[in-house]
């Protein structure tokens, strides 16, 4: 037989073995025997065993007792939903309904909703945690001092304000922090991905045209002459000829509040026809036909409906896009900058030299921009600059700038771009309203086309996620 493997195993000794006090030898004697391998695995075994005991003891001992701290809702791919954030998403929101007195449904289905929401909320984290997408302290604050002024108070007074409501102000910067980065994840999945054509801009301008601006709010005064049911052709032209007649008073400048008081047939003839604010998504379809076309103090034709001939005036109108004349420049400038060879002096130099040649040698501005100018965005064009409001350049350009008369050439300068001359080419008063209009239509369009996409996104981000509920 083959000799049997030697393992070096501790063995009681008695009392002979044991560290005695007193004795030179303080530690336990120890002997080798002969072990096969399968009584040194019944060992282990034996041993694990034991051990294993010991820890159940010990964990009945802490689940009697210990304090439950947390547990977990559910796990989302390497992050988790705790039961505490679970718990008080659902508390908030059930303050918030009973506030607005909407009837609450059962707690578990709400549950089960406000988990999903948390969920999704995780997945959206991780990516955006992947992705390097971070809430500075500098941006956080500007939120946070945003809402301390919505709401009149002091930046500094914020967290008492919020302690005096029950919120603790380091929980609230959190979840700021964390809705403003799922706001830059948005904006970087979904919006800047998004495309409008064109085509689907013009068209849609060309609807909003043809009604009033939702975002606006409009004061209406309104006359009616009604025409009675069963009116003979008589009775409607005589009805016709008196509303001409109306019109052409107000529009002769007579007071149409007095006209309405004195001849609408409708309800609101006693205060003068008024119809109060409305916004533009909230006007009587007959209103807003004529009110999209109107300006301030116009009064339209008179409009036939079958209740009769109705005449509007339109008094006032707040908010949505009002006419907006900005001051421009039009200017060119040629941009050199500093490098390992040339310093400050030498290019402040050599743009001296030719500003120089330019006002005395009778050279070519744009000729010389085109081939010396190191701004790659205007040096094809002569340095041209195009017509530009006011905060386009930077303040110490603009403030260049301010300080020329047409075809006036600039002393060197510099900014943090390089070093400049400029010639101012003209100054005018601009009306950009339709180019806000424009920009106004092109976000709306964008936006409508966001609910969707962003719905899609979601979904394909949570069709991707490993998610385990625990509850």
């Amino acid at each position: 037989m083959p000799e049997p493997m030697i393992f070096a195993v501790p063995t009681s000794t008695g009392a002979a073995g044991s560290a005695l006090p007193g004795r030179r030898d303080s530690a336990p004697r120890r002997r080798l025997r002969a072990v096969r391998p399968d009584s040194l695995f019944l060992a282990i075994c034996l041993v694990l065993a034991s051990l294993a005991g010991m820890a159940h003891a010990q964990t009945r001992e802490l689940s009697a007792n210990g304090t439950l701290l947390d547990r977990i809702a559910a796990v989302v791919n390497d992050g988790v939903v705790l039961n505490s954030e679970l718990d008080k998403q659902t508390e908030d929101v059930i303050a918030r309904l009973q506030q607005q007195n909407t009837d609450l449904p059962p707690r578990n289905v709400l549950r089960r909703q406000i988990l999903e929401r948390l969920v999704m909320e995780e997945i959206q984290v991780q990516r955006a945690d992947r992705l390097g997408i971070q809430v500075s302290d500098e941006m956080l604050n500007g939120a946070l001092d945003d809402v301390a002024r919505r709401n009149d108070i002091n930046f500094a007074d914020l967290p008492q304000a919020l302690a005096q409501q029950g919120m603790d102000y380091r929980d609230f910067r959190d979840e700021i922090r964390r809705q403003m980065t799922l706001q830059l994840l948005r904006q970087r999945d979904v919006i800047a991905r998004i495309n409008v054509s064109p085509r689907e801009l013009e068209q849609f301008m060309a609807r909003q045209r043809n009604a009033p601006d939702r975002n606006a709010e409009y004061n209406v005064s309104h006359i009616l002459i009604s025409v009675p049911a069963a009116a003979s052709p008589e009775q409607i032209e005589a009805r016709q000829k008196r509303a001409q007649e109306i019109h052409d008073r107000a529009a002769g400048g007579e007071d149409f509040a007095q006209l309405a008081v004195a001849y609408s047939d409708s309800s609101t003839n006693i205060e003068g026809g008024s119809l109060g604010w409305r916004r533009g998504s909230q006007l009587p379809s007959i209103v807003s036909d004529q009110i999209a076309s109107m300006k301030t103090g116009d009064i339209s034709t008179p409009v036939r409906t079958p209740s009769g001939f109705h005449i509007f005036r339109l008094n006032e109108m707040r908010g949505g896009v009002q006419q907006s004349v900005v001051a421009q420049v039009h200017a060119r400038h040629i941009l050199l900058r500093t490098n390992e060879l040339e310093d400050d002096q030498t290019v402040q130099q050599k743009l001296a030299d030719i500003r120089k040649r330019i006002v005395e040698g009778g050279e070519d501005f744009a000729a010389i921009a085109s081939v010396t100018s190191q701004d790659p965005g205007s040096a094809a064009d002569g340095g041209d600059l195009d017509w530009a409001g006011p905060g386009t350049f930077v303040p110490e350009f603009e403030q260049q700038l301010d300080r020329l008369s047409e075809n006036q050439i600039s002393e060197p300068f510099k900014t943090a771009f390089g070093w400049h001359i400029i010639q101012l080419l003209g100054r005018r008063m601009h009306d950009i309203t339709d180019d806000v209009r424009r920009n106004r239509a092109f976000a709306e369009l964008r936006e409508s086309k966001a609910e969707e996409e962003t719905e899609l996104w979601l979904r394909r981000l949570r069709d991707e996620a490993f998610v385990e509920y625990r509850m």
